[in-house]
C-alpha cells in the first residue's frame, strides 16, 4: 500500500503528493535525533565511500598506465565527482522518494540503495578513471597505445582487470547502500506512522 493510499484511509480525503510530502517534512523533526541524523548524514558518509573508491580506482589506472603526471588534479577529480554523483543518485533514488511518500516498498528501497552503491560508488569511478587516465597516458605518452582497430578491446581488457581488483569494494558498496537504505526505510516508517496517525488533526489545523 502506498503512502497516499494509507493517508486516504486515515483522513478520508484525497491528498496530492505535494501535501503528503509537506506533512512528512513537517513531522520529520518529531523523530528521534538518531533517526534524523542517519537520514540526513548517512548519504554523505555513503558518498565519501564513493569518493574513496574513485581514488583507489585512479591509483590502479595510474599504475597500469605508468602515469605519474597530474597526480593532485586527477585524484581530486576522482574523489569529488564520484562523491557528488553517489550523493545525487542516492537522493534521487532513495531519500527524496521516501520523504515525498512516492515509495513504500521495503525490498525496492533496499535494491535501489544497493544499485546506487554499485553504480555510483563502483562502476562510475571505473569508467571515469578510464577516461581520465587514458587521456593522461595519451597526452604524456606513458604507455604504449593500442593500434587502430584494437582500441576498444584494449581499454575493455584494462577495465576488466581494474574491475576484478575492485570487486571486493563493489560488494562493500552494495552492502553499505542496502544497509543505509534499510535504516532510512525504518526512519520513513516511523515518520509515516507519526504523520498518518495525526493526519486528520494536521489537515484541520
Amino acid at each position: 500500500m502506498s503512502a497516499s493510499t494509507q493517508e486516504d484511509s486515515v483522513t478520508g480525503k484525497t491528498l496530492t503528493r505535494t501535501v503528503i510530502a509537506e506533512m512528512l517534512m513537517k513531522n520529520f523533526e518529531r523523530l528521534p535525533e538518531s533517526d534524523q541524523a542517519i537520514f540526513a548524514y548517512g548519504p554523505m558518509y555513503f558518498s565519501v565511500n564513493g569518493g574513496i573508491a574513485g581514488m583507489i580506482c585512479n591509483s590502479l589506472y595510474r599504475r597500469a598506465l605508468n602515469v605519474t603526471q597530474a597526480a593532485v588534479t586527477s585524484n581530486l577529480s576522482m574523489a569529488v565527482v564520484p562523491f557528488v554523483t553517489t550523493f545525487a543518485l542516492y537522493s534521487a533514488a532513495v531519500s527524496n522518494p521516501l520523504l515525498s511518500g512516492d515509495i513504500n516498498c521495503h525490498s525496492c528501497v533496499l535494491l535501489r540503495g544497493a544499485l546506487v552503491g554499485v553504480l555510483g560508488g563502483g562502476m562510475y569511478p571505473i569508467l571515469l578513471g578510464l577516461s581520465v587516465n587514458a587521456a593522461l597516458a595519451t597526452r604524456y605518452n606513458t604507455a604504449p597505445m593500442p593500434e587502430k582497430g584494437n582500441v576498444l578491446r584494449h581499454w575493455v581488457d584494462l577495465s576488466r582487470t581494474i574491475l576484478r581488483k575492485m570487486s571486493g569494494l563493489l560488494v562493500l558498496q552494495a552492502l553499505f547502500g542496502a544497509y543505509l537504505s534499510y535504516r532510512n526505510y525504518e526512519t520513513y516508517t516511523k515518520l509515516a506512522q507519526i504523520t498518518f496517525s495525526s493526519g486528520g488533526e494536521e489537515l484541520e489545523s
